[in-house]
C-alpha cells in the first residue's frame, strides 16, 4: 500500500473506483487518512464530494470510516449513523495508492450489513452482465467467490472493522484530527 511520498495521518486523498475495462466509475474527494501501513490503508470522511462515471455529483450523508488492504479483493466502508453503524463492502481488486489517488477495480459484487446485523449479497446480476461483457477470468470469479467467504467470516467474527472496538478507536481520531485541521 505505501507509495514513495506516502500520505501521513491527517492528510487527505482522493479514492477512485475503475471498471475492469479500465474506466472511471466514482471518485470520492477529500478522504481523511488516519492510518497507513505496508498493507492497508484506514481513511475517514464526511460530506464528502461523489462524482459518478457520468458527471452526476452528490455528497455523504455520513461519516465513514473505509478500510483497503493489498492482499484481500474487498473494501469496507464503515456508514456511522445517529441510529447505529451499517455497512458496504465492494468485491473488488486490492487498492494500489499513487500519487493521484488510492484506486482499485469495482467488479460490482457487493455485501451489505445492515443496521440490525442482516448481511446481504447486492449486484449478482451487474457481476453476471459485466463478467460476459468485459470477460472476467476464471481466476477473477474463483478469487471474488473466496473473498466473499473471507468477508463474511470477518463479518460474522467482528473482526477487523467490524468490530466495535475498531469502529470507536478510529472514529474518535478522525475527530481529534478534523478539530486541529479546523
Amino acid at each position: 500500500m505505501r507509495q514513495s511520498k506516502e500520505p501521513r495521518e491527517g492528510d487527505f486523498i482522493t479514492i477512485k473506483s475503475y471498471k475492469h475495462d479500465g474506466s472511471l466509475h466514482r471518485t470520492w474527494r477529500d478522504t481523511m487518512v488516519l492510518k497507513t501501513s505496508e498493507n492497508s490503508l484506514i481513511g475517514c470522511n464526511d460530506h464528502t464530494l461523489v462524482t459518478e462515471d457520468d458527471g452526476r455529483r452528490w455528497v455523504t450523508r455520513e461519516p465513514a470510516l473505509v478500510y483497503f488492504h493489498k492482499h484481500y479483493w474487498f473494501n469496507i466502508v464503515t456508514m456511522i449513523r445517529d441510529n447505529g453503524i451499517s455497512y458496504y463492502c465492494n468485491l473488488a481488486s486490492p487498492a494500489i495508492l499513487d500519487r493521484e489517488a488510492l484506486k482499485y477495480i469495482d467488479y460490482d459484487l457487493d455485501v451489505k450489513v445492515y443496521l440490525n446485523g442482516e448481511k446481504k449479497l447486492l449486484d449478482v446480476d451487474e457481476y453476471k452482465s459485466h463478467s460476459a461483457q468485459w470477460h472476467y477470468s476464471s481466476d477473477i470469479d474463483r478469487i471474488l467467490k473466496h473473498n466473499v467467504l473471507i468477508l463474511v467470516d470477518w463479518i460474522e467474527k467482528g473482526k477487523g472493522p467490524f468490530s466495535k472496538k475498531y469502529v470507536d478507536i478510529w472514529y474518535s481520531r478522525y475527530l481529534e484530527l478534523s478539530r486541529r485541521v479546523q
